[in-house]
């Protein structure tokens, strides 16, 4: 799951604009309800669920107005809803394999970061990335390697954080933060690419950013009455 979260994040990347990125990713929390339902048998709230359906309003606002610009990629965003998902399912499994590991994050992302290397090769070759490869002439450069070692550092230390964030909080947190990210990217991109995007475009923007925060906020209203429930009699004496 970390290899498809990272490969479908850079396809994504590969066919939309920046900007769009968030919209396009920005289903990781109403799959997140869906995922947690059904491997953790987890219930949500229907002021929960409501959040999620002003999520799903919003993507599709979002898609609209791509595609009236002109610049709507369909693959980009199907890309990026696979990547909404592995991002979901990986945050969940991260807190359950944690335990498995002693909860050291430094060894899940060695083990992520591992397995990848040999996961990755089958997927260059099946996109046809090979060709791309062998055509480049700046295989060489130290200018090109050099970006390619900083990206690694970036990335590791990306993977390596987000398994730390998930391992101090849940995976509902990073997900919320990982949308807050994402919309100030979203931001800055427009700013840094000079693009002129239109009053619905960044309606749709707000309301999924709005619609994750109130999520976030009834989840943690919910967590805060179930803490201070008293546990039952039968309970306490295995306590």
């Amino acid at each position: 799951m970390f290899t498809l979260m990272i490969a479908t994040n850079n396809l994504c990347l590969k066919y939309v604009g920046v900007p769009f990125y968030y919209v396009g990713r920005s289903l990781t929390t109403v799959f997140n309800v869906v995922f947690s339902y059904i491997l953790l048998g987890q219930t949500t709230s229907y002021r929960c669920i409501l959040c999620c359906g002003f999520i799903i309003f919003g993507f599709y606002l979002g898609v609209d107005q791509e595609s009236l610009l002109g610049s709507f990629s369909l693959i980009g965003t199907i890309y990026g809803v696979i990547g909404s998902l592995m991002l979901s399912l990986y945050s969940i499994f991260t807190k359950k394999v944690l335990p498995s590991v002693n909860q050291e994050v430094w060894l899940l992302s060695y083990y992520n970061n591992a397995y990848s290397i040999f996961l990755f090769p089958p997927l260059i070759m099946l996109n046809g990335e090979l060709s791309a490869l062998r055509n480049y002439n700046n295989f060489d450069s130290t200018y090109f390697w050099f970006q390619m070692v900083i990206g690694g550092i970036c990335g590791f230390a990306i993977g390596y954080f987000t398994s730390l964030q998930i391992k101090v909080t849940s995976p509902l947190t990073h997900n919320i933060s990982g949308t807050a990210k994402a919309c100030t990217q979203t931001v800055i991109a427009t700013q840094w690419y000079n693009e002129s995007k239109n009053t619905l475009w960044w309606t749709s923007n707000v309301i999924v950013l709005a619609s994750s925060a109130l999520y976030a906020r009834f989840k943690q209203v919910e967590m805060e009455e179930n803490s201070r429930k008293p546990i039952p009699e039968e309970k306490q004496s295995l306590v």
